[in-house]
């Protein structure tokens, strides 16, 4: 199993990343709690990883941190719960939000992730109640809040954003929608995710 790459960030596009190791090219997927934290395409990245196995395709999860991977791997054994929704989870609030949402049964919270409905929050709570005492979130790094440019994005950057929420399970009007109530120049498109999904949590 890939459990760790060190390499350089070529690209990046949520929620997809890819990462050149020695000449090799890793196609990896990451929350948005991720790619909040990345340095910039041509910088060294250190990610935590997870492979999946399928009969149709081999899926490599990566995490800037040790445990959001082990919160990840303590997600997908719940019933019901792939990778694809694993990670609008881990995307939609921090570890640590996530683990505060279960501790106080808040099914409300959960129920706005995209593809998370009440007998799904639910069976999150029963099943992670017992499993996230063993869970300490680590805090942010103080130069994680993503940067803000100077000068205006172009519309790429507002593409990205909407793909990403699209990505994440949001209906493509509901993710125009979202963008759309954001003052978005000087925002890279992480800025504008963060922003669009606050919005929906708030």
């Amino acid at each position: 199993m890939i459990g760790r790459l060190r390499g350089v960030l070529v690209e990046k596009k949520a929620p997809h990343l890819l990462v050149d190791v020695n000449g090799v090219g890793y196609e990896v997927e990451a929350p948005l709690s991720t790619f909040y934290e990345l340095p910039k395409t041509g910088e060294e990245v250190i990610l935590y990883t997870h492979l999946a196995v399928r009969e149709d395709a081999h899926l490599l999860f990566g995490f800037i941190r040790e445990s959001d991977r082990a919160l990840f791997r303590s997600l997908i054994k719940v019933s019901g719960i792939g990778g694809k929704l694993a990670l609008a989870l881990l995307s939609g609030m921090s570890s640590r939000e996530f683990i505060m949402t279960i501790k106080s049964n808040d099914i409300a919270s959960l129920t706005r992730i995209p593809g998370v409905g009440k007998k799904t929050a639910e069976r999150l709570i029963i099943e992670m109640r017992d499993r996230i005492k063993d869970l300490i979130p680590e805090s942010p790094a103080p130069d994680a809040v993503a940067g803000v440019y100077s000068d205006a994005m172009p519309p790429d950057e507002i593409k990205d954003a909407v793909s990403a929420l699209i990505a994440l399970g949001f209906k493509p009007p509901e993710a125009s929608r979202m963008v759309s109530g954001i003052n978005t120049k000087g925002l890279r498109s992480e800025d504008i995710i963060r922003q669009a999904l606050q919005s929906v949590s708030g």
